[in-house]
């Protein structure tokens, strides 16, 4: 799972993270792709971007993922990444009912603005924080299956379950295409196959070499 050959990947998918501000998803994401902790981490303003080349079935894929901003005020600016996203990670924070409670409202959006393929996985973010628990884990794996969404409780900070939440997501998602219900001709759908073209082609840097790797 080396990044060394970085054009060498079979898709993109594309990933956003939502939920209220201060449940982790920066952290999710940092510990996701740099293996690390960070502490006091700045709240998001509008949206972060990581990436990491993973391997599903054999398979290559890249990962492009939107780390959204969890406060109101920035929604609007956050609601247009949603389109085109093939995976969202919904997180929740285990010691704050609040940012549970207002799941509904997440998944709305997220329902309402991605494709009906999307992949919706449920994460309840600071599990290493259990004896401040406010949230137990059997309610949100109830709520995770009367929506039909797969659910685990990860920990940014000690990094349990957070790979599992990002491969199963791009197992899911790797499925749809297999099965055919993603059609990857279509608009939308958070999935871009890698364009057979020898990077000897391209010129160094050029805008087209670029863009090949580019799903934004």
């Amino acid at each position: 799972m080396s990044n060394s050959a970085p054009y060498n990947y079979s898709y993109i998918f594309k990933y956003i993270i939502i939920g209220d501000m201060g449940v982790g998803k920066s952290c999710l994401l940092h510990q996701f792709t740099e293996k690390k902790f960070m502490a006091d981490c700045p709240h998001t303003i509008g949206v972060e971007f990581g990436t990491r080349i993973i391997e599903v079935a054999n398979q290559k894929i890249k990962l492009q993922i939107w780390d959204t901003a969890g406060q109101e005020r920035f929604r609007a600016v956050t609601r247009s990444y949603y389109r085109g996203a093939a995976g969202a990670l919904m997180v929740y924070d285990i010691t704050r009912r609040s940012t549970y409670n207002h799941l509904a409202s997440w998944l709305t959006d997220a329902r309402n603005l991605t494709n009906p393929n999307t992949v919706i996985f449920l994460i309840g973010n600071k599990s290493d924080l259990d004896a401040q628990r406010d949230v137990t884990y059997e309610e949100a794996k109830a709520f995770a299956e009367e929506n039909g969404l797969t659910f685990l409780e990860c920990s940014a900070k000690t990094g349990e379950n957070v790979e599992d939440a990002f491969l199963e997501t791009a197992r899911k998602i790797y499925q749809n295409i297999q099965d055919g219900s993603l059609d990857l001709n279509a608009a939308d759908t958070g999935v871009q196959p890698k364009q057979q073209l020898p990077r000897s082609t391209l010129a160094p840097g050029s805008a087209n070499g670029e863009k090949k790797d580019c799903n934004c």
